[in-house]
């Protein structure tokens, strides 16, 4: 069940980009991000004021962390995304599960050395697949930036997790709570809604609801298992974004991304038999 949880929300993360990644053509793709959780955001609030428990507990300081950690993270890597090129960006960002791995084995993780393999060859293979293209002239801001994205969204794994301990519902909520609250400020302070229109908010709609889908897997899989286990499993998606982009887009994949792919799945199989 963990693998299949994990591996889930990495399906339903790579669908999502893929989907916003396609949006982010016609629109920028900050206001793409905000739009999409500012409906997350919504949906959310009216759960948990059906559910009528409102009350702080202890998954409000995780929740408000993974918002902000999840936000910088998705700020940093489309700047990243702006100055360099997603063969460099990608496998550097998707690097950031080297963090929820080292809390895990930190606070007391043991995985068997089953798992530790498939840790290294999934990891391996997410960086294969997604392309690197490190052959000279790269300049150090997008790399610093990928980084640094790669970093909060290991973080944000971490928070997630441990505001799931006390209400998963709840430290979703303010999460999403958090990063709307900085989309929206960004909204009033730069006068513009990114020339989103009525004909793209059922696109955003589901790419904000696949989202947070992914967000509940992962949080599930975390609760039922080791995180340092469940975000590799979880931080497969950027292979997912390149299979839907040969299947539908006839995007080419070179020698190395297919030996990415081939790697990340053996990573997966060896880690759901771990």
């Amino acid at each position: 069940m963990l693998a299949l949880l994990g591996l889930g929300s990495s399906l339903v993360w790579g669908t999502s980009d893929f989907v916003g990644g396609l949006l982010t053509r016609r629109r920028p793709a900050a206001a793409v991000v905000g739009w999409s959780q500012a409906i997350a955001f919504v949906v959310l609030t009216a759960l948990v004021l059906v559910r009528g428990d409102l009350s702080w507990g202890g998954w409000g300081l995780p929740g408000i962390a993974a918002g902000l950690t999840g936000a910088g993270a998705l700020i940093c890597f489309y700047a990243a995304l702006a100055a360099g090129t997603m063969g460099v960006v990608a496998p550097i960002a998707s690097l950031g599960v080297a963090v929820p791995v080292v809390v895990g084995l930190a606070a007391g993780d043991r995985p068997g050395p089953l798992a530790i393999v498939g840790i290294v060859v999934a990891v391996i293979g997410v960086v294969l697949a997604s392309g690197p293209e490190l052959q000279g002239g790269v300049s150090a801001r997008p790399v610093a930036l990928a980084a640094l994205a790669g970093v909060g969204f290991g973080l944000t794994f971490v928070f997630l997790d441990l505001g799931a301990e006390h209400s998963l519902l709840h430290t979703l909520w303010a999460m999403r709570t958090t990063s709307a609250a900085l989309f929206a400020t960004a909204a009033l302070v730069l006068r513009t809604t990114g020339g989103i229109t009525r004909r793209d908010l059922p696109v955003l709609a589901g790419v904000g609801l696949a989202d947070l889908a992914a967000n509940v897997l992962f949080a599930l899989a975390a609760g039922s298992g080791l995180i340092s286990v469940v975000s590799v499993l979880a931080s497969l998606y950027p292979v997912v974004t390149v299979l839907l982009a040969r299947a539908f887009l006839h995007e080419r994949l070179r020698p190395i991304q297919l030996w990415g792919v081939a790697l990340t799945m053996l990573g997966a199989a060896t880690l759901a038999g771990a």
